[in-house]
């Protein structure tokens, strides 16, 4: 079984519609973006330490970074560390976007008597795939059989009646009631010693950084007129949106998208593989900028060799309006 989660198995290909050049007059390569967007509009992946909840880090994160809104994709329970990728600003709205991709744990589960190792593999065996659950009595959702996918656990080490594991899961998966639930079946009884998140979505441990790393960062920022390491710890939106399948825009396109209409055909010049109607897809300016996100109508075939028809509805929009000239705007420019 491939330690991967869904989306990272997928290879996209890009299919062109019609090749068109990005007007450098108008907006920006995101990752090249001005810092001062950026403090007011993306994305810190944190490394949650031990002991807050994540809401009081999120907490802790608006006042380093002296702002009013911020938003966590995904809770991790006080006892739990690693990866926590927080939105701030604009960008707040892309965490429910996280919310639902998949997620990642290294886990320490402790047997309480001795089993064999080929037992433990076949009863973890089981517990892989589509499995029932039973939310914990103390959870944040209503307390009802629920199913979820895991899609591997893999057994990284075994020492005595200790089992640490690689678990890649569905969002909402209790790696806690997991681990129980594991026992039960091993008829021993288990329970979770530890768990850290290693990647959520697209954010992994690669980009993680401390609050202390965002406060650091910060001083030297303002004190020391250095941005240098504030770039490496804060994300653009556009990271938020790697696991989602793509559709970019003409520039003339962009503008009506901004106020809300939905992706006509026509105004799309390029687009991922393997886009199913009713797929989340993230819509692109040409310069790899975040737009929105919205629902497919369309899949990709149709898209392709269609000319008319609305291929995506707008459902939350990212970039505001007049970053692009309207339809409007550019013919009087051109009178």
């Amino acid at each position: 079984m491939s330690a991967e989660l869904p989306f990272e198995k997928i290879n996209r290909d890009i299919l062109i519609r019609k090749e068109s050049k990005t007007n450098p007059d108008y907006g920006c390569d995101p990752y090249n973006q001005p810092i001062e967007k950026l403090l007011v509009n993306g994305i810190i992946n944190i490394d949650k330490p031990r002991g807050p909840t994540s809401h009081q880090v999120s907490d802790y994160l608006q006042k380093i970074l002296g702002i009013m809104k911020a938003g966590h994709s995904g809770t991790l329970d006080p006892g739990v560390t690693g990866v926590l990728p927080i939105a701030y600003g604009r960008a707040t709205r892309i965490v429910q976007f996280l919310l639902k991709a998949g997620k990642e744990y290294v886990c320490l589960m402790h047997i309480h008597k001795p089993v064999e190792q080929e037992k433990l593999i076949e009863t973890i065996n089981m517990f892989t795939g589509n499995i029932e659950q039973l939310p914990p009595i103390k959870s944040a959702v209503k307390r009802r059989v629920r199913k979820r996918n895991v899609y591997y656990a893999e057994i990284l080490d075994v020492v005595g009646q200790d089992v640490l594991l690689k678990i890649g899961c569905q969002a909402g998966t209790y790696i806690r009631k997991w681990c129980h639930d594991v026992g039960q079946a091993l008829g021993t009884g288990a329970h979770m010693a530890e768990l850290r998140r290693t990647k959520a979505g697209p954010f992994t441990e690669e980009t993680a950084v401390y609050l202390q790393d965002v406060a650091d960062a910060i001083y030297f920022y303002k004190e020391k007129n250095n941005e240098t390491f504030l770039r490496k710890i804060l994300l653009p939106v556009e990271t938020a949106v790697e696991h989602l399948p793509k559709v970019w825009l003409f520039d003339n396109a962009i503008n009506t998208i901004c106020n809300g209409a939905s992706i006509a055909v026509p105004g799309i010049s390029k687009l991922h593989t393997g886009i199913n109607k009713n797929d989340y897809v993230a819509v692109m300016s040409l310069k790899n900028e975040l737009i929105c996100v919205g629902t497919a109508l369309m899949d990709s075939a149709d898209i392709l060799n269609t000319d008319k028809g609305i291929a995506v509805k707008s459902y939350k929009v990212f970039m505001e309006p007049g970053t692009y000239p309207s339809l409007k705007s550019k013919s009087k420019e051109n009178k």
